[in-house]
């Protein structure tokens, strides 16, 4: 079950990394390249849920299951 909930982790931090927005791309990039700091990229996750987790967008629920992951990060 954690490889499954990995990998899902994995495709949304690649989405997040593909976004063009600096405050989720640049610390996922980090995140998948094995040099990120953790706890910079929740708190840049929580951001980005904050400033743009109602708008609509594919991203919304991305914010909040990357966040119900963040033991696996």
């Amino acid at each position: 079950m954690d490889n499954k909930r990995r990998e899902e982790l994995i495709q949304i931090m690649t989405k997040f990394a593909e976004s063009g927005w600096d405050l989720i791309d640049t610390p996922s990039k980090s995140w998948l390249e094995g040099k990120g700091d953790t706890s910079k990229l929740i708190a840049a996750i929580e951001q980005a849920d904050k400033e743009c987790g109602s708008c609509g967008c594919d991203f919304d629920p991305l914010y909040k299951r990357a966040l119900s992951l963040k033991e696996l990060l």
